[in-house]
C-alpha cells in the first residue's frame, strides 16, 4: 500500500489522468454500445420456465411484446357512434406505427371479450415486432402519444405493458443530485474545509460514474437486471463517499499531528487504506455469494454491484491521495492552520461528547443493551409476515397510465385480465390432443378460474396453449394458490394413461417460481456469506467472539430492516405519500441482494469499530479500556460517514422506481440502525458484559492461523514543536506534547467507567 500511495502522490498529476482517461472512455464505449438490460426471471426447469420454452419453441409469432390500450367513457358507452369513430382511427394510426406488428381491438368482431359488461370500458392489445428489451423508447412513447390524443370529455386512455413502461422510467439525477448535496454538506460540517469535503464527492463520482458505462457495457456479455446500474450506483456513493472520508479524515490527523502533506497522504493510505481494502473485500464476498445460487438473473446484479465497490476502493487508495497532495493543508480548516501554525502540533484526544457516552455505556451495559435489543426486535417483527411475489404495474403510483390502465382493466372485466396463466402443452399424437380438449371444461369448474380460452394450436400440432384467466389479481395469495391447484390437482388426472405434458406459466407463476428457487436456496447463501464475513473476522482480530457478535448483529440489521421494509411497502404504510405506489408484494429477488448488500456494509463499521479497540486490546489488555475508547475514538467518525450513507440511501426514494426505492429504504434503515444502535449502543455493552471472553481463541488456533493487520498505528510519529513562549512547558523537539491538564481531565482514557 505504501509503494502505491508515494507512486500515486509523486505522479499525481498522471494518476488523475488515467482516472479521467478510465470515466471518459468507458462512458463513450457505453454510449456507442448503448444498454442491453434483461429481467429475465424465468429459471430454467422450472414449470413455468417449460411452458415458456414451449411457447417460444412451438409459436415464433409470439416473441414480441403486448401491450394495452385501454379506454373509458363516463356519459356514454364505448359503443357509441363518436367514440367508436374516435378509438377505430386511433387504432389505426397506432398499427402504422414503427414497430407495432399488430393491434386487436374490440370492434368489428375481432375482439368479442375486450368490452366490458357495462359498456363503459374496452381495450386494445397493441403487438410489437420484438421483444420490450428490444423495443427503443421512442417507438413506446410514439404509441402512448398516439393513443393519448384521443382523449376527450367523457373520454379517458390510459396505456399499460412493459414497453409502455419505459415511457415512465424514473430518471436517478434528482436522487443523485439530493444524495450527493447532503453528503458534501455532511462533510463540510465534519470537516470545516471545503476543499476536504469536495475530495470525496470527487472520488467516488468519478468511480461510480466509470462503474455505471462498465455495468452498461456488461449488459452486453451477460444477463444485466435494468436496476443493475441504479444499484450499483446506489452503493457505489454510499460506500465510495464512506471510505474516501474515512481515508481524508486520518490524512487530517496526521497534519494535525504535525506531518508534511505528502507524509500525512502516504500515512493515510497504509494505515486506513487498508481497512477501506478489507472492508470493500468484505462488502465484494458477500456479494459475489449470490453466485452460489446459479441464476443467471442475479449473477449479473452480482458482478454489477461487485464493480462498482471495485472501483470504488481503487479510487480511494490511488486517485484520492494524488488529490490530498494536490490541495496541500488546504485539507485543514483556515482555523485549524492557523492553530498548527501557533501552538504545533498537539496530540488528538477523544474527549467531550464521545468519551463521555463511551463511559456512560461502560456503566449502564445491561440496560443499553436491553434497550437496544428490544428496539431491533420490535422493528424485526413485520418481516415475520414478508410475502414474496409479484409486483407489477397495479403498484405504480396512482397517477402513472399504467397504473391507471391496470385499475380500468381490473375494473371492468375482473383483476385476473392483467394477470392471465398460459397452460403450455407438447403433444404426442391423437390421444393427447384429446385430453388437451377436455381441459378448458374442468379448468372452469376450478374454484378460482374466472374463465378460460380454447385451445389454440400451432401448425405443426405438436404444441399448444391455452390462457386462464383467475378471478384474482396476479400478486393475490389466492393467484398463487390456483397455481398449485392447477399444477397438483388438475392436470395430473388429464396427464394420466397420455404422454401429454403441459405446465403452467404467466405472471404470477413464474415469480412464485422464481421466490420458490430463491427460498430454497437462501440457508446455503445465508451460510456461506456469514461463513465468510466470520472467517475474514477471525483472521483479522484472532478471536471466536469477535465474528460471532459480528454474524448476530448482521443478522439483527437485516431483519430490522426487513421489517421496515414489509410496514412500507408490503403493508403500504406511506407507500402513496411517497410516490411509490400501493402495497403490494417484495420482489423475490430483494432478499439476496439486501442480505449481501446488508451484511457487506455492516462489516465495514464492524471493522473500524472493532479494530480501534483491537489495537488498544493489544497495546493494554484492559477489555474496558479498549472498547471505552474504540467507541469514543470511532464514534464520531462511523456517525458521520453513516449520516452520509443513509442521505443517499433516501435520495434515491425520489427516483420514483419501487424497486430502487425498496433497497434505497432498507439500506438507510440498516445503516442508521446499524450505527447509532448496535456499534453504539448493543456492540459496546455486550463487549463490557463479556470482557475479556472477547478476544480468546484456542491456543492450537492461534497458531495455525495467519497474521494479518488491517489498520496498523502510523507510520510517521508526532512531531512535537510547541514553543515554550506558548505556555506548554515544553521545549521546541523535546519529546512528546505534554497534554493540559483539563484535556487530561476529559480523556477517555481517564474517565472512569
Amino acid at each position: 500500500m505504501a509503494a502505491i500511495a508515494r507512486w500515486c502522490i509523486r505522479h499525481r498529476l498522471v494518476a488523475v489522468l488515467i482516472w479521467l482517461a478510465a470515466l471518459g472512455g468507458t462512458a463513450a464505449a457505453a454510449g456507442f454500445a448503448g444498454s442491453a438490460y434483461s429481467n429475465d426471471y424465468e429459471v430454467p426447469g422450472t414449470e413455468s420456465g417449460r411452458a415458456t420454452e414451449l411457447l417460444f419453441r412451438g409459436f415464433t409469432d409470439l416473441g414480441g411484446d403486448t401491450d394495452t390500450v385501454v379506454w373509458h367513457t363516463t356519459g356514454s358507452t364505448v359503443r357509441a357512434a363518436d367514440v367508436e369513430q374516435t378509438m377505430t382511427r386511433t387504432l389505426h394510426a397506432i398499427e402504422e406505427l414503427p414497430g407495432v406488428g399488430a393491434v386487436t381491438g374490440p370492434y368489428g368482431g375481432t375482439g368479442p371479450g375486450q368490452i366490458s359488461e357495462d359498456g363503459h370500458t374496452a381495450y386494445a392489445t397493441v403487438t410489437f415486432d420484438h421483444p420490450a428489451d428490444e423495443i427503443p423508447a421512442s417507438q413506446a412513447q410514439a404509441l402512448v402519444d398516439t393513443a393519448k390524443a384521443a382523449e376527450a370529455d367523457g373520454l379517458q386512455v390510459e396505456l399499460g405493458g412493459t414497453a409502455v413502461a419505459l415511457t415512465e422510467a424514473p430518471s436517478v439525477h434528482l436522487a443523485e443530485g439530493v444524495g450527493v448535496v447532503v453528503a458534501a454538506v455532511v462533510l463540510f460540517l465534519a470537516f470545516g474545509s471545503l476543499a476536504a469535503s469536495l475530495l470525496p464527492i470527487a472520488t467516488a463520482l468519478v468511480s461510480v460514474g466509470t462503474a455505471y458505462a462498465g455495468i452498461v457495457l456488461l449488459g452486453h456479455l451477460m444477463t444485466v437486471a435494468d436496476f443493475a446500474p441504479m444499484l450499483g450506483m446506489l452503493i457505489g456513493l454510499g460506500v465510495g463517499i464512506d471510505y474516501a472520508l474515512f481515508i481524508v479524515t486520518r490524512h487530517r490527523r496526521g497534519l494535525r499531528r504535525g506531518m508534511t502533506v505528502d507524509e500525512a497522504a502516504e500515512n493515510a493510505v497504509t494505515t486506513t487504506g487498508r481497512a477501506v481494502v478489507f472492508a470493500g473485500a468484505t462488502v465484494c464476498i458477500a456479494l459475489l455469494g449470490m453466485l452460489i445460487l446459479r441464476l443467471s438473473f442475479l449473477n449479473g446484479v452480482a458482478i454489477a454491484a461487485s464493480l462498482t465497490v471495485v472501483l470504488t476502493v481503487m479510487a480511494s487508495v490511488t486517485l484520492l491521495p494524488a488529490l490530498l497532495s494536490r490541495i496541500g493543508m488546504r485539507a485543514l480548516s483556515r482555523r485549524e492552520r492557523r492553530r498548527l501554525a501557533e501552538h504545533g502540533p498537539r496530540p488528538e484526544l477523544p474527549t467531550g461528547f464521545a468519551a463521555r457516552w463511551s463511559a456512560f455505556v461502560e456503566r449502564h451495559p445491561k440496560l443499553l443493551g436491553s434497550i437496544a435489543a428490544v428496539v431491533m426486535v420490535v422493528l424485526a417483527l413485520p418481516a415475520l409476515g414478508l410475502h414474496l411475489g409479484t409486483s407489477d404495474q397495479g403498484n405504480n403510483p396512482a397517477t402513472a397510465t399504467t397504473r391507471q390502465a391496470y385499475d380500468l382493466i381490473a375494473d371492468g372485466f375482473g383483476p385476473g385480465v392483467n394477470g392471465p396463466l398460459t397452460i403450455a402443452a407438447e403433444l404426442d399424437g391423437a390421444d393427447d390432443r384429446l385430453a388437451l380438449d377436455s381441459l378448458p371444461e374442468k379448468l372452469r369448474t376450478t374454484e378460482g378460474v374466472a374463465s378460460v380460452s380454447p385451445v389454440t394450436y400451432n401448425n405443426a400440432g405438436d404444441t399448444a396453449f391455452l390462457t386462464v384467466v383467475p378471478d384474482s389479481s396476479p400478486q393475490s395469495q389466492d393467484t398463487s394458490e390456483l397455481v398449485d391447484r392447477i399444477r397438483g390437482d388438475v392436470l395430473p388426472p388429464v396427464q394420466d394413461n397420455t404422454s401429454l405434458e403441459a405446465h403452467v406459466g404467466g405472471v404470477t407463476a413464474s415469480y412464485d417460481d422464481f421466490a420458490e428457487i430463491i427460498v430454497g436456496k437462501l440457508p446455503l447463501f445465508v451460510g456461506v456469506v456469514i461463513g465468510l464475513g466470520c472467517l475474514l473476522l477471525l483472521l483479522a482480530f484472532r478471536s471466536i467472539g469477535i465474528p460471532l457478535k459480528a454474524a448476530v448483529m448482521n443478522v439483527a440489521a437485516v431483519a430490522s430492516s426487513f421489517g421496515v421494509v414489509v410496514a412500507v411497502f408490503q403493508w403500504g404504510w406511506g407507500s402513496e405519500l411517497l410516490g411509490l405506489g400501493s402495497a403490494g408484494p417484495i420482489e423475490p429477488f430483494l432478499p439476496v441482494i439486501m442480505v449481501s448488500v446488508l451484511f457487506g456494509l455492516s462489516m465495514d463499521y464492524q471493522v473500524f469499530l472493532v479494530g480501534r479497540m483491537y489495537e488498544e486490546w493489544l497495546e493494554t489488555g484492559d477489555n474496558r479500556r479498549a472498547v471505552r475508547v474504540g467507541l469514543a475514538e470511532t464514534g464520531r467518525v462511523i456517525n458521520s460517514a453513516a449520516v452520509i450513507m443513509i442521505s443517499v440511501f433516501l435520495a434515491f426514494v425520489l427516483s420514483g422506481d419501487r424497486v430502487i426505492a425498496m433497497f434505497g429504504i432498507a439500506l438507510a434503515t440498516a445503516v442508521a440502525l446499524d450505527a447509532f444502535v448496535l456499534r453504539t449502543l448493543l456492540v459496546p455493552a455486550l463487549m463490557h458484559m463479556l470482557g475479556g471472553a472477547n478476544w480468546w481463541l484456542p491456543a492450537r488456533l492461534e497458531r495455525w492461523l495467519p497474521r494479518i493487520s488491517i489498520e496498523p498505528p502510523d507510520c510517521v510519529p508526532l512531531r512535537a514543536k510547541i514553543p515554550e513562549a506558548r505556555g506548554t512547558g515544553a521545549e521546541e523537539g523535546a519529546g512528546p506534547v505534554m497534554v493540559r491538564t483539563a484535556e487530561k481531565e476529559h480523556d477517555v482514557r481517564r474517565i472512569p467507567g
